[in-house]
């Protein structure tokens, strides 16, 4: 009996890509990926087509020579590497920068940034090395303060970030309207580096190809409906097409994780329905009127965040937290609400049409940091997972750390020790999503307060 899924089936129709600007924009395939069939073998299995299982799939087959394939439930990129925002910049924890520091101490939290910024630097290089064309925009990532006393949390913000060695900017709300823009929300900003705005379908396939042209074996369409293992070692993988046998199996799914397929991941993730609409391509003059001067991406210092960008060919895409359960009629909901936001923010675009409309699952878990190793009780298995909204680069940072780690044999230096094992359980795994509804309320009720 599988496990009852967090949330509506709407939001998992694996043989239905998103009505997303990401998919109308992403061009041809660029790698068959069929799906899986027969009864076949390998070394190591990847259970997920996004980032991390492409990325661990791509260093494997590269530079260890692995024999490697990955099993994916809808086409490549259909789960949250083809839906995000496309911002590749730091973070991976629901932590504060305070937080971080007194749970991972002040060398801990230091080591992490110092990963999140090699995270992005690997995009970057992995872009320029397989020829990934991603169309990248904008070096900065800004928090805007939503109020006067959001200002002085980024004030706070700024200290912090200058304890862990973080290229950061304090910008007055004066000097933010002359550089990035102005809003009915704008009191300052705090700008953070490396961070830039990318295609994240067209990156994930160019991972996708890469990967395949180094050797590894993909499979789309490919669900694994069943995961046994044999008492003389290795693993079986069912989908509903065959049988694939491996001695190591990479857990790489997110949040579209399947936590009935093994015992260990159950109740240590919360999925959270993120939902984003884009524009029209807005006219010079009308991204004048508003006063838009950035291409870095941005978000705001709302409890209930809004993230946003102005993209490469002039439309702007608009993001923030979905509805109820994702069932069709609080999808529909949610982007009421988004562009409600979006008009109030930038009221000279009131009567902007919206052209595009999408939803999906981002991940947190129990410990609010990722879970980047091996199961303590079976050293074959392996997971990346949980990264709190910044999955671009860190779940490709945690594919690369994944294949070196199962290269060499041992954890490697980069990956800290606070996240080099599974997230904790939440304590009541069947309230997970009531909780958060409720506390999602809370938050707006407090982001209303101000």
């Amino acid at each position: 009996m599988r496990a009852a899924r967090l949330y509506d089936d709407n939001l998992y129709r694996f043989d239905t890509p998103q009505r997303s600007y990401w998919e109308a924009t992403a061009g041809p395939e660029q790698v068959d990926a069929p799906p899986f069939s027969g009864d076949e073998s390998c070394d190591v299995a990847i259970i997920g087509g996004g980032y991390t299982g492409l990325s661990a799939a791509l260093h494997l087959a590269r530079d260890y020579s692995t024999d490697v394939r990955v099993l994916e439930a809808g086409h490549v990129g259909w789960g949250a590497s083809g839906r995000n925002g496309g911002f590749c910049s730091t973070g991976g924890t629901g932590l504060s920068k305070r937080q971080l520091i007194k749970h991972a101490g002040l060398d801990g939290a230091r080591a992490w940034y110092a990963a999140q910024k090699d995270a992005v630097e690997l995009v970057r290089s992995l872009a320029s090395d397989e020829d990934i064309e991603y169309q990248a925009f904008g070096n900065a990532e800004v928090a805007v303060a939503h109020s006067p006393r959001a200002f002085a949390g980024l004030r706070e913000q700024f200290e912090a970030l200058e304890l862990l060695g973080v290229d950061a900017e304090l910008v007055t709300a004066d000097a933010a309207r002359e550089r990035f823009y102005d809003s009915t929300e704008q009191y300052g900003a705090l700008a953070l580096r490396p961070t830039f705005g990318l295609h994240p379908l067209r990156y994930c396939r160019g991972l996708a190809a890469a990967a395949a042209r180094r050797g590894a074996r993909l499979h789309a369409h490919s669900r694994v409906i069943e995961w046994t293992n044999s008492p003389h070692g290795g693993h079986t993988l069912v989908t509903r097409g065959g049988t694939l046998r491996a001695r190591r199996v990479v857990f790489a799914t997110n949040g579209f994780i399947d936590e009935s397929l093994h015992r260990s991941f159950y109740g240590r993730s919360l999925p959270i329905i993120s939902a984003i609409i884009v524009t029209r391509p807005l006219t010079a003059d009308e991204i004048e009127a508003q006063g838009w001067r950035t291409e870095h991406p941005c978000y705001n210092t709302r409890r209930v965040l809004n993230y946003y960008r102005l993209l490469p060919d002039g439309r702007f895409m608009f993001g923030g937290r979905g509805q109820g359960l994702g069932a069709p009629a609080d999808e529909s909901r949610g982007y009421d609400d988004l562009a409600h936001a979006m008009r109030a923010m930038w009221p000279r675009w009131a009567r902007v049409e919206i052209d595009y409309r999408w939803h999906g699952l981002i991940c947190y878990t129990g410990s609010l940091r990722p879970g980047i190793g091996v199961l303590d009780d079976d050293d074959s298995v392996w997971f990346g997972f949980g990264y709190h909204g910044n999955g671009v680069n860190n779940a490709t940072w945690a594919g690369k750390q994944l294949a070196d780690w199962i290269g060499t044999g041992r954890r490697p230096q980069a990956v800290p020790e606070f996240v080099a094992s599974l997230p904790n359980r939440f304590p009541l795994p069947k309230m997970r999503t009531a909780s958060l509804r409720l506390a999602l309320k809370l938050a707006s009720w407090r982001d209303r307060r101000r």
